[in-house]
């Protein structure tokens, strides 16, 4: 039977080691409270507004989305129902233990700084041109601006 153990532990994956008091936030922590931020800030929520829809304070929900307090089971449950989303979406584009990009930016860092205000404003009221053409004219603008070359230009003619 002993061997059957040595076995067992050989074939379990390798875990993420958890940090130790005075290191800081542990990178999964920090990961989970990043895609908290950014759900949040895509649907255009407060802290507080969604602090009040899971029973917490924004103060806890700031500590939550810096990763300088661990998210339990069950308000990790909550906050997606809340959120809509499932309870996989806070581990998305997570690496492997034993990666080393745990401490890179990663794809939803970036993604995250595509959802400040100011970005989310702008995509708020594109979407509120009525007119199709104008949306896509202003479109174009902006690529044009941003030194983008426009894909369609012989086909706007």
């Amino acid at each position: 039977m002993s061997a059957n153990k040595s076995s067992r532990k050989a074939t379990l994956a390798k875990a993420y080691s958890l940090s130790k008091r005075g290191e800081g936030p542990n990178p999964i922590d920090i990961h989970v409270g990043q895609r908290l931020r950014l759900r949040r800030t895509l649907l255009g929520l407060s802290q507080e507004t969604l602090g009040e829809a899971v029973g917490i304070t924004f103060q806890q929900l700031q500590k939550y989305e810096r990763g300088a307090n661990r998210i339990s089971a069950s308000r990790l449950f909550n906050l997606s129902q809340v959120l809509g989303v499932p309870v996989t979406f806070f581990f998305e584009d997570l690496p492997s233990p034993g990666d080393e990009g745990l401490g890179e930016p990663s794809e939803t860092q970036e993604f995250e700084s595509m959802a400040r205000r100011e970005t989310l404003e702008l995509v708020r009221a594109y979407y509120r041109i009525p007119e199709e053409n104008v949306r896509r004219r202003a479109f174009e603008l902006i690529k044009a601006l941003a030194g983008d070359a426009t894909e369609d230009e012989s086909d706007d003619e």
